[in-house]
């Protein structure tokens, strides 16, 4: 099982006022799913999303990722599994500044054992996701759907074993929004294990298993039955 959660939790203090945000979730996640993490504004998704990429911490429960039991873990520790084992792909891109799309990707490769061969990996990932013609341009010269693009590339290039998308789509136009949901079913169908984020039920159905948390609880774990295929022509090559 690549995830396995029991009974987490988590709250947050702030002038002695506690506010409790998770409510003790257990689910278990397999490798080459594809998940939908679903709720509103507030329910709790995203704070699930931040603990189970490793941003944050629960406050109890367990949490195993790959066998490993990761809530007594240093920072530092958390930090070398995160950059080792997980990529993110976040609403508002989250690309540095001023850095070409190539050096935006390699960045990852800087701490890990890859470093050597950065170059030769950006730009196969680059590749994958039709962004080859795009290596030396800069990220305010892209186009909002291609920078999500090379968030995609910048998670896959360390070969995480999970992918997490927060609301991918969220800043996209309708067409390219359809494209990103291509690539991600696209990635998902070689292997790759996608957990998406969303509030939307279309984007949701994307998914092969949308898990619904309403309250800080999970209120619903259910298999999409009339699952949508995202085709636009943006698949991988």
């Amino acid at each position: 099982m690549l995830i396995e959660v029991s009974d987490l939790k988590k709250n947050y203090t702030s002038d002695e006022v506690v506010t409790n945000v998770l409510h003790g979730l257990s689910f278990n996640i397999a490798q080459g799913e594809f998940v939908s993490i679903m709720g509103p504004s507030g329910s709790g998704k995203s704070t699930l999303m931040h603990i189970l990429g490793l941003l944050d911490r629960a406050s109890s429960g367990r949490y195993v990722l790959e066998g490993r039991d990761v809530t007594s873990l240093s920072d530092n520790e958390l930090a070398k599994l995160r950059n080792d084992k997980i990529g993110f792909v976040f609403q508002a891109f989250n690309l540095l500044p001023r850095t070409t799309v190539l050096e935006n990707v390699k960045l990852p490769l800087i701490y890990s054992d890859h470093r050597h061969e950065a170059d030769k990996r950006a730009k196969d990932v680059l590749e994958s996701v039709g962004l080859g013609h795009r290596l030396h341009y800069h990220t305010n010269q892209i186009s909002g759907g291609e920078k999500q693009r090379v968030a995609i590339a910048r998670a896959l290039v360390n070969e995480p074993s999970v992918i997490f998308a927060d609301e991918p789509t969220g800043n996209l136009d309708s067409k390219s929004g359809i494209q990103i949901m291509e690539i991600l079913q696209e990635l998902n169908n070689a292997g790759n294990t996608i957990i998406l984020v969303t509030h939307e039920t279309y984007t949701a159905e994307h998914a092969k298993r949308i898990l619904r948390v309403k309250d800080g609880l999970i209120v619903g774990d259910e298999v999409v039955q009339n699952r949508r295929i995202a085709q636009d022509g943006a698949a991988l090559k």
